[in-house]
């Protein structure tokens, strides 16, 4: 068992969940602490700016890793741990490029600058090895949801929902199945923030106050992604919202709330046997509107992983600070059936503290 603190910055672009864990990498998993450090909007602006691998990458990315050392500082206070009792941090960055179909994938973040800032090893760029060899590079969560999934009912579907959606599938005899499945909560943020209705549908209250425009979705639903089998991930701004531009605010809401829905749905023939539940982890579980449109589309119980003990705001970076050990450990962090990568495919970058 290792204490570890896992990073993760999000494609919602909402600021930095930070866990402190103790993990043994396989199938042992004991969360011990979570913040989250939500960004000033001036730097939320900035790191915008530089989707696409564009603008003033480098000084974001000083600014980024500084800005991930304060919150493992911030965690450790709250935990009352030393930086001298944390074995690793696994430092995800953020995505600002992801075309795994050109072999590229990117994520910004200073390994090595944050150990340096904290004291404490680093391991960063989880995805590279993975596009490399032929893989997606995500979703890299699915084997953590395996580990702390052992117990439950299955086939089970863990579904985060951030700014892009992604499905771990897991099989009754441990197997998994994982892709994105589509947008999450990405093009509702950016409706709402174009519009001056605030930075995200607060609890989907705006969707749920507007009517779902059928032939908007319908244009949504043919892009070509939703007929490719699993595994397959996304980009943050792979798809265009052009089809409900012309919509009221609250209607342009709630016809892409419940594009996402529908993305969920469109993902299950891919799957090997349609999941007995659903797990929701990520910011959209906070969204009533999307919650009670998945329900309805989905046909078998969907409520947030909380309801099994879980926290689904520290899971995604809890899963970092899990993947980190696995790393060290030299273990896959991906599988054919998670990301398409040809063998499984150990990955990351070590930088000693």
């Amino acid at each position: 068992m290792r204490t570890v603190i896992g990073l993760m910055s999000g494609t919602s672009m909402d600021g930095i969940d930070a866990a402190l864990l103790r993990t043994d990498g396989i199938a042992r998993v004991e969360p011990l602490a979570f913040v989250t450090i939500p960004y000033e909007d001036g730097f939320r602006a900035g790191l915008r700016g530089c989707l696409g691998g564009k603008g003033p990458v480098a000084a974001v990315e000083r600014a980024l890793t500084d800005a991930h050392a304060d919150a493992a500082r911030r965690l450790l206070d709250k935990a009352g741990v030393a930086p001298a009792a944390v074995d690793l941090i696994g430092f995800h960055g953020h995505t600002i490029l992801h075309a795994p179909d050109e072999r590229r994938t990117w994520q910004i973040g200073d390994g090595a600058r944050l150990a340096a800032a904290t004291g404490i090893a680093v391991v960063d760029d989880f995805r590279s090895a993975d596009v490399a060899a032929g893989g997606q590079g995500a979703p890299l969560v699915p084997l953590f949801h395996r580990a702390l999934a052992e117990d439950l009912p299955r086939p089970l579907g863990v579904l985060n929902i951030g700014g892009v959606a992604n499905v771990s599938w897991i099989g009754a005899d441990g197997s998994v199945v994982a892709c994105d499945t589509g947008p999450g909560n990405a093009l509702v943020d950016d409706w709402v923030l174009r519009h001056g209705a605030g930075r995200y549908d607060d609890g989907g209250a705006l969707a749920g106050s507007g009517r779902v425009d059928a032939a908007a979705l319908a244009a949504l639903l043919r892009h070509p992604y939703f007929d490719r089998p699993a595994p397959k991930s996304l980009d943050r701004d792979a798809f265009d919202p052009a089809p409900v531009a012309g919509l009221a605010v609250a209607d342009g809401a709630a016809t892409l709330t419940a594009f996402t829905a529908e993305s969920v749905v469109r993902i299950v023939p891919h799957l090997p046997a349609a999941p007995r539940r659903w797990l929701v982890c990520g910011g959209g579980r906070h969204n009533a509107t999307l919650m009670a449109m998945l329900g309805e589309r989905l046909g078998v119980p969907v409520a947030a992983v909380e309801t099994v003990g879980w926290d689904g705001d520290a899971l995604e970076a809890q899963a970092f600070g899990y993947l980190a050990v696995r790393s060290r450990l030299g273990l896959p962090l991906s599988e054919p059936a998670t990301t398409g990568v040809p063998v499984p495919t150990t990955g990351g970058r070590f930088h000693p503290a």
